[in-house]
């Protein structure tokens, strides 16, 4: 086999493993309601910080009277120097964060 064939053997192999890799990756989905254990639990499971707790939801819909947009820029930011950017969620993306956060009202309405 010429040494031009053997390159594009690679070139094919190795562009079918970087196409499985990146359907592995969207085929996983995101678990918001173990992220919240791991991150967000701490303090919204304790009213830590005036955090909202998961089952008030009296204090959920206060917050979400100023919009679903509102609260997941307050999740991605951070808020009054008391809730940390990004819930503590470093490796989480903004969508990440807004599944979180829908989980977390979805869960404060019984």
């Amino acid at each position: 086999m010429k040494p031009t064939g053997l390159i594009k053997i690679a070139a094919l192999v190795s562009g079918t493993f970087v196409a499985c890799l990146a359907l592995a990756a969207e085929s996983e989905e995101f678990d918001a309601a173990a992220t919240y254990k791991a991150s967000c639990y701490a303090c919204h499971s304790t009213s830590q910080a005036h955090a909202p707790m998961l089952s008030d939801a009296i204090e959920w819909e206060i917050r979400l009277e100023k919009g679903m947009d509102i609260l997941v820029q307050n999740t991605i930011n951070g808020l009054n120097g008391v809730m940390p950017a990004r819930g503590l969620c470093t490796s989480c993306s903004d969508d990440d964060l807004q599944a979180v956060v829908e989980y977390m009202v979805e869960q404060s309405q019984y």
